[in-house]
């Protein structure tokens, strides 16, 4: 799959190390294979038995979301084979188990780290409750982090605590661990109510709905990273300019950074030997029973947009004739 290796790392080949890594990024693919090595031992720990997905780059080619492993994956690389419903077919998913397993990823230019929310042990059972902000177009980080402010709040109402993320992006993320036993549909349950609970807090700043179009330049809190869903992962690098990193950032800072402060280039010298993760994240909670009966009260969201953008459509069409 590439030629000569530009040297070798845990027995890894490393290939065109001084190319651009991708249009905007102001790094060659040397930048992101230092960053994740030296940013290993934080990282695996995060993907660690998670089936993962990547997102990955390649010269003169847009980038894709990979799932599925290539047929020349090594064999060493440890693999879960997951059935999916909408392509009828079972994927076989990569378990970013190693450093090892990283350096190939990263010579095969995965950028983004996406794993799940649950491990390969029980993919019915996520381990994190997430709550994921996301501001309106051309809008800025400030307003996100507000958002998640609401997050917080609503999580101290009912009892708990979160850990706070940069998405990398233009968004925040707030991670709840939940200790052993519910199911995937009671912790989406309890991700609906929590996000309910954050709208009514602040209506004016922040929308729990789905349709884009229905969200009026609010931020959307979005309940929907529950069951199989991926979110990218704390340190992971994202593809935007620069190549920032999704960071941990404690509460009581939290508004007062912005995503740029946090790229391949900078991220290593701000952590020394700690891992802020790990640090902030508080021990596993049990949810609430009155917060999963009251999100189940709640319409799932993707099944009532579907059943809502069926109607608009057959409104448009009764206008039409």
């Amino acid at each position: 799959m590439s030629g000569a290796a530009d040297e070798t790392r845990d027995g890894v080949p490393l290939t065109n190390l001084d190319q651009a890594l991708f249009d905007g990024s102001g790094a060659v693919k040397r930048d992101l294979v230092d960053y994740l090595d030296a940013m290993a031992d934080r990282i695996v720990p995060q993907l660690r038995n998670r089936p993962l997905s990547v997102v990955r780059v390649r010269p003169g080619q847009p980038p894709f979301m990979q799932k599925n492993l290539p047929r020349y994956t090594p064999d060493w690389v440890r693999r879960v084979p997951i059935w999916a419903e909408a392509s009828r077919r079972e994927i076989a998913y990569a378990l970013c188990d190693d450093r090892r397993t990283l350096l190939w990823f990263a010579n095969q230019r995965a950028v983004e780290y996406h794993p799940t929310l649950a491990t390969a042990d029980d993919l019915s059972r996520p381990t994190h409750l997430v709550l994921d902000l996301d501001p309106p177009e051309g809008d800025s980080f400030a307003v996100g982090v507000a958002a998640a402010l609401l997050v917080r709040q609503a999580l101290t109402d009912a009892g708990l605590a979160g850990a706070v993320k940069t998405s990398g992006a233009k968004g925040v993320h707030v991670f709840v661990p939940v200790a052993p036993g519910p199911d995937a549909e009671q912790l989406a349950a309890a991700t609906r109510a929590l996000a309910a609970r954050a709208q009514l807090l602040d209506p004016a700043l922040a929308t729990t709905a789905f349709i884009r179009e229905d969200r009026d330049g609010k931020v959307f809190i979005d309940p929907t990273r529950t069951g199989g869903a991926t979110v990218v992962s704390v340190y992971s690098p994202r593809l935007r300019p620069g190549v920032p990193v999704s960071f941990p950032v404690p509460w009581e800072q939290v508004e007062s950074v912005t995503p740029a402060d946090f790229t391949i280039r900078t991220v290593p010298g701000l952590l020394a030997q700690g891992d802020p993760w790990a640090d902030l994240m508080p021990p596993p909670q049990s949810l609430p029973d009155d917060l999963i009966e009251e999100g189940r009260a709640i319409p799932v969201p993707r099944v009532q947009a579907m059943h809502e953008g069926r109607r608009r459509a057959r409104a448009r069409r009764a206008e039409a004739d």
